[in-house]
This record gives structure tokens, sequence and C-alpha cells, in this order.
């Protein structure tokens, strides 16, 4: 009867695991530096605010306020009509123009950042009652009320993208990080594809007719939720085919450790700090939360960078996946050639 087989010597498995360790305790480390670096102490610096070119009243109160403070940063406009786009395509987060009886009229979009709206208010509202002037607010684009921080947009984001990130992950484990075969590359696209759907549907049903956040535009969410969710798993799936389980580290620090963040979506890019503020522009979070918040509240003007910037990740994601499949395919193909027997009789040749 054979002997049962023997644990294998400690050299065999302890430089694989240390390396193991040492990586999840770099990624652990970034979460927490990004995490707390980020977000401890949010200060807010350049919040745009539109003013119209010629609005005398309204330059001069915004110019007092910017050489008091870095808080807000006046954006100039042509005219009232352009500044008025600016604000609905989320260019600046408030309009300040001249109103009746000498004083003066802010209009703002909460639904871009309440934290950035409030700022906003508070302080033209302060520099107003300086200069003596009357100051009426206006809210255009308001939050929900079942949504008064406007963090919805974030989580069903974080969702999206944790749900294409953790469906590449499980399909690498199950069948290798990189498929054998063309074919097998369009199978698991395909399931992909099929699997972001479905999740852009369902997470549209839970903040839609489930908890009753929000009662409008639900198609549009989903269909925002599932180029969310295939973006995320395209660029997990194509990191993973050509690192392997390193490319796994890599996609958490990238979608999760960065991206969360990063995104703007738990404060305004402005309350960020320095190395952060630009991040929501490129990363898949960020992008998916742009684009949630875009299609709930806003028009197709603020759809633009986000709507083109997540398509650009998916495709970007599945050439690379492609190109990993093709490249490995041959490497396989390669080593079982020079393993084959000569024909003349002699040994395999092995490079």
């Amino acid at each position: 009867m054979d002997e049962p087989q023997r644990n294998p010597p400690v050299r065999d498995w302890l430089p694989r695991t240390a390396a193991l360790l040492l990586g999840t305790l770099a990624l652990a480390t970034a979460f927490i530096a990004a995490y707390v670096g980020a977000l401890h102490q949010p200060r807010p610096r350049d919040v745009p605010v539109g003013v119209v070119l010629g609005d005398q009243r309204a330059q001069a109160v915004l110019s007092a306020v910017r050489q008091r403070t870095d808080k807000i940063k006046p954006v100039e406009y042509d005219d009232p009509g352009a500044a008025d786009d600016g604000l609905t395509a989320r260019e600046v987060y408030g309009v300040l123009t001249s109103g009746p009886d000498n004083g003066l009229r802010l209009v703002t979009a909460s639904a871009s950042a309440p934290a950035a709206a409030e700022l906003v208010t508070q302080v033209l509202g302060q520099a107003a009652q300086q200069a003596n002037l009357p100051i009426q607010v206006t809210d255009e684009v308001p939050v929900e009320t079942t949504d008064p921080r406007g963090l919805v947009p974030f989580y069903l984001a974080v969702g999206y993208v944790l749900g294409g990130y953790l469906a590449s992950t499980a399909l690498g484990l199950r069948t290798g990080t990189a498929p054998v075969s063309l074919p097998r590359a369009g199978l698991r696209i395909a399931a992909l594809a099929v699997y972001s759907a479905v999740l852009g549907i369902v997470g549209a049903a839970v903040v839609g007719p489930l908890l009753d956040i929000w009662h409008h535009d639900i198609p549009a969410v989903a269909a925002v939720g599932a180029l969310a969710v295939f973006a995320a798993a395209m660029v997990a799936s194509a990191v993973q085919a050509w690192l392997g389980l390193l490319g796994t580290g890599l996609v958490i620090l990238l979608l999760v450790v960065l991206g969360n963040p990063g995104s703007g979506g738990i404060y305004a890019p402005e309350f960020l700090p320095a190395w952060l503020r630009g991040m929501h522009r490129w990363n898949v979070p960020g992008l998916a939360t742009d684009l949630i918040k875009s299609a709930v509240y806003f028009d197709r003007r603020s759809t633009g960078w986000a709507l083109s910037g997540l398509t650009l990740w998916a495709l970007l994601g599945l050439l690379g996946l492609l190109t990993a499949t093709i490249f490995r395919a041959r490497r396989r193909a390669a080593r079982a050639a020079r393993a084959r027997p000569d024909p003349a009789g002699g040994p395999p040749a092995h490079g």
C-alpha cells in the first residue's frame, strides 16, 4: 500500500506564500493611505462658479471672494445662455448673476455635488452680506429628497464596478486567467456581456422600484450600469490575462484602492487632494459615477466624456484580452513544437 503523500517541504511553498502576503500587505497599506489621506480632511479649492462677462456686479463680488480665498474659482461665459448651459453640463456648480433690486441671483445644481453647492451658497451668501447686497438662491437641479447627500450614484457605481471585477476574477479562477483560444475568449466576452446587462438591470431595479430612491430614467440607469460593469470586467480580464495573479492585485489597486476615493463620489473632486482631483475623469468608478448622475439629473451634454471614457475602457479591455489570448496561444504552440520528438529519432528540441 502506498504511503500517504507527505507535505511539501517548506522551501517549496514559502517563497510564493511570502510574496502573496507581501502583495496583500502592500494593497492593504495603499488602501488605508488612499482612503484616509483623501477623505480625512477635505479642503475645497477652486470650486468653479459661472459668471457672465459684462455683469459687473456679479464679477465684482466673485473677484472680491477670489482675493480672500481660493475656495471659489470664477468661470467666465459670454452670455447668460452659455452660463446656464455650463451649469447643466456640469462645468460649474453655480452661476452668479445680477438680480432684481440691485441684488444678486445665485443658481446652483446640488445634484452635481451637494457639498459643493452648499459651499458655493455659503461663501457667496457671506460675500453678498458683506457687500450689503440681497441675494436670491435657487437650486436648479436638486438631488432627490430620498438621497439628500447625493451618494447613491457613487455607491451604485461602486457596486457595478465591483460586480464586473468579481465576475472576471471568478471566470479567471475557473477557466484560467487567459482563455486558451480565441473562441474561448469570445465565449468569455459573451458571458460577461450578458452578466453586465443583467447586473445593470438589477442595480437600476434596486435604486428604483425596490428602494424607491429614483422614480425616473430607470432604463437609462440600467444602460449606464451595464456599460460600467462591462468596462470593469473587460479591464480586469485584460490585466489578469496578461499578468495572472499579479494582474488581480493591480486591478484591485486601480479600481478599488485608488478608484473609489478618486472617483469624486464621496466628495466633489475639488475637495480632494491635488493628486486625486483629476482621477475621476479617467478611472472607471469616477466615469461611472459621473455618467449615472448625468443620466438621472442632467441632459445629454453632460454625458460626453463620461460615456466616451467608459466605452474606451471597455474597448481597450476587449483588445487587451484578445491580444493576450493570441500571445499566450502562440507561446503554448511554440513550447509544444519544441517538446515534440525529432522525426529523425533524436531527442526533443528544447531550444
